[in-house]
Order: structure tokens, then sequence, then C-alpha cells
């Protein structure tokens, strides 16, 4: 049985203007250039301005041909097809002349074609050469083949129609094994380093015990289980720490030296910059993110032309124009706005985390949330959180995203909030002042964090440790 209803709902919903500036919050200011560029090519009622008044003091010296052409170069038909609701994908051209300095990037030929050059000068019959393109472009960037033997048996049957064994395949592998970097070709970390130990002079006592160890005893040197290695070889313990230095000489991700020529490095392009001017901090944003747009003259011309006039073309080209017109407006009232938005956050942030960006001292950041800049600010938590998830702030102590400033508090024995960032700052000083034969359990890292005045629980600790890349007490033990 179906009833009628009446129900009235209370709903929230952002106009285009809103959701265009929420989409131009969440990018930095590196890609806000992209974004404007785009928007221009779609709508020809926009224009950067800085570009436009070079290409017009250049037109200026061409008057007389421009007044011959302006007729035929810009014809109304030629946009009134198109979709007219810009996807606000957007550039910025507004560089300092810092940012005009060409920035340097590696080339080289690739890991792989490294490996194939070598593979072309061993010799190989036309079969082999198949299984060696099989394994080498199986071989992924680290190094490591990443395929089953029985895998690469029926992918060159199915795909090269060659019938191969595994003991072929073996055979191949063992020589493209003995490859530049040592240890490539190899289907685990162990026998990535059994690979590289082997290539070494093992008449010396440290690789020899260093290839025994790897080969037989490997699960206990991954545990750090020394004891039991020591008594299991029956050796001294100057014995095993001269073998673990050999091992930790050896590279477990070989592919990553030869790739290294391929790498793109990535530069991090700051969005704000704070300086220390003899203690006064002052904030500045990148000059990327106030680009210079207006509306196109021609644009605005023709709006004016069209509206006086009552034909249904001419009708239907003003509305063109007009719609046209409106969302450069819009776009760039939301670039002001973003420029706003950042600036205000920013300072902000700077005022609630004064001291921190004097001093540079993580013990100096106070907890910091979201909210407490929403606040203050009068701001949606999400814009805020748009704002700083993608930033960079560049600082007289180095550059860094805006995000990271943000945490959690905890309380002292005096009742004094602290951030969580100040206490695994601690933890991590603790850790890298323990003595490394008797690294500090989570224990008694939780004890020493008490004696501080933090009550932490252990469980908080371990949470703390992981988030910082630290391992376990047994896996820092080191041999003296």
């Amino acid at each position: 049985m179906q009833q009628l209803k009446l129900q009235q709902k209370l709903l929230q919903k952002l106009s285009p203007q809103q959701i265009l500036l929420m989409k131009l919050l969440q990018i930095p200011s590196i890609g806000l250039e992209q974004r404007i560029k785009q928007e221009i090519e779609e709508n020809p009622a926009l224009e950067d301005a800085a570009q436009e008044s070079n290409e017009e003091s250049m037109d200026d010296q061409h008057d007389d041909s421009a007044d011959n052409g302006n007729d035929d170069e810009f014809d109304i038909t030629d946009y009134v097809d198109e979709d007219d609701i810009p996807d606000y994908k957007t550039r910025s051209n507004n560089y300092t002349e810092d940012d005009r300095k060409t920035i340097p990037f590696a080339a080289g030929i690739s890991f792989h074609e490294i490996l194939e050059a070598q593979s072309s000068q061993q010799g190989f019959t036309e079969k082999q050469n198949q299984i060696a393109q099989i394994i080498i472009g199986n071989i992924d960037d680290s190094g490591y083949l990443q395929r089953e033997i029985e895998s690469m048996i029926d992918d060159l049957m199915f795909t090269q129609n060659v019938n191969a064994t595994a003991k072929e395949i073996e055979a191949v592998l063992k020589i493209i094994q003995t490859f530049d970097p040592a240890g490539v070709g190899a289907r685990s970390l162990q026998e990535c380093l059994l690979l590289q130990l082997k290539r070494k002079n093992t008449e010396n006592e440290s690789l020899a015990l260093a290839i025994t160890i790897i080969d037989r005893h490997f699960d206990a040197f991954t545990k750090k289980h020394y004891d039991k290695i020591i008594k299991k070889l029956q050796i001294e313990e100057g014995n095993l720490k001269g073998a673990i230095d050999e091992i930790l000489k050896l590279n477990p991700k070989p592919g990553n030296s030869l790739s290294d020529t391929t790498k793109v490095n990535h530069y991090i392009i700051s969005d704000f910059v704070i300086t220390n001017n003899e203690g006064e901090l002052e904030l500045n944003l990148n000059s990327r993110n106030a680009p210079e747009l207006r509306l196109n003259r021609t644009y605005k011309d023709m709006l004016l032309s069209y509206s006086a006039t009552q034909t249904k073309k001419d009708r239907e080209a003003f509305q063109f124009v007009k719609q046209k017109i409106d969302s450069a407006k819009w776009f760039i009232d939301a670039i002001k706005q973003r420029q706003h938005t950042l600036f205000i956050t920013m300072k902000t942030i700077i005022d609630f985390q004064y001291a921190y960006f004097l001093s540079g001292d993580e013990v100096d950041l106070r907890p910091m949330i979201l909210k407490d800049i929403a606040e203050k600010v009068n701001l949606d938590i999400s814009t805020i959180s748009r704002v700083a998830n993608s930033k960079y702030v560049q600082t007289p102590f180095g550059t860094f995203l805006l995000k990271s400033l943000f945490s959690e508090s905890l309380k002292t024995d005096s009742g004094e909030d602290v951030s969580t960032i100040e206490v695994k700052k601690i933890l991590s000083n603790c850790i890298a002042a323990e003595e490394k034969t008797k690294p500090l359990t989570d224990e008694q890292l939780t004890e020493i964090l008490k004696e501080k005045g933090y009550q932490i629980a252990r469980r908080t600790v371990a949470k703390y440790r992981e988030q910082l890349n630290i391992p376990v007490a047994r896996l820092r033990k080191e041999l003296n």
C-alpha cells in the first residue's frame, strides 16, 4: 500500500562558485599554473593580463594589419556549439625571478635497457635470447625477479611459441645473475645478498662467515638472534660482528643503484614563505597564488554590441558571450578568494605557533587541530583541511608540509597540554641516545616519559614508535 508523506528537509547545496573555490583551494601553488592555463583555453573571455600586455605591445607595431583582419580572426559561431560549463582546471603564469630559473633534470637510459645491453653481449642463441627477454621483463625496478619459472614457461609458449624447460630458463637466469649490478635477478632477499657476497673475495674470513650466516642462518640473522648464531657456529662475538659489517655493506635493492639515472628529481615549490625579520615573523604567499587575470576586452565590447540589438541570432550570441564572461568573473573571484583564504589561514597558524616558527624547535609546537584554526578564521573545518593537506611552508629552518603541524594533545603531570609531536620528538631523542648494545624497550621508554611528566600507556609509546618508523628494541640491537 502506497502512502503519501509531506516532509520538510533542510539541505545545504553548494553553488557552482563555491564548488569552484573548494577545487581551487585543495591544489598547491605549483598546480595552479596548469589549472589556469586550461581555463583560459576553455574560456576565451578570460585572459592572462601579464601575457596579454606583452602581446598588445607587439600588436601596437602592426596596427594597420590588425585593423584589416579583426573581423576575420573572430567568429562567434566557432564557440556556439561548445560545452559552456568549464571544468576549472587552471594554471598561473606568475613567476618570481627565482621561479624562472631552469630546473635541471637527469636523463639516461633505463635500468632494463642496461640489462638488455648486457644480455646482447652474451652470445645467446635465438632461444636463449627469447628466454632472457622474458626474464628481464619480469625483473622489477629493485632488481628482483617477480615471476616463477613455471609461469615463464607458459609465457614463452603462449606469447612466442617457444617450448622451454625449467632447466633452460634456470641456465639463462644464472647468467643474468652475473650482470651488473651485483644481486640482480634474485628471487628473494636471501638470494640477493648471497649473489653479492659470492662476487667478493671469499678467502676473506669475514666474507666466508657472512656467506654461511646468510645461507644457513638467514632467519636467525633477520631476527637478530645473535646468541643463537654464535652458539651454532661456535664463533666469537668479534667474528660475528666482522661478518655483519660485510653484510651491511650490501645493497638489498640493487636495481635502484642503476635506475637513479632515470629518476626525475622532485622539487618542492613552497606555497607560503615565512621569514624572521629580527624577531618579527613575516608571511608571504608564493607569487603564483596571485596571477594577473582579467576579462578579455573583445568579449566585453561584444557584450555591449549584442545587447543593443534585438534579432534572435544576436540574442543567442548575447547569452553565449554573457555566460562566458560570467564564468570568467567567477573564476577570477575564486582565485582572489583562494588567495585571501590561504593568507588568513596561514597567518592564523603562525599566530598560534609563533614560538615554534621563531625557534624551529618541535618542543615549542602547541597542540593544534583543524578546529582550532577553523574557529579563529570563521571557516569550515573542511576548508582548513583543503588548505593544509597539500601546501608547503618555507621557514628559516626548512620546508615542510603544512598538515605536519597539526597534532592532538596530551596532558603532563602538571595538567599542561602538550603536542603529540613534542612527545614523539622526545621519544626519538631517547632512542637516538640509547646504548645500541642494549636498546630501550617500549616499557623502559614508557618509564622515561613518565619520569619527564608524560603519562602515556606502553601501547601508545609503541604506536608513536611505529609512526616514527623505528623498529622494536630487539631489531635495533647492535654488537660491540
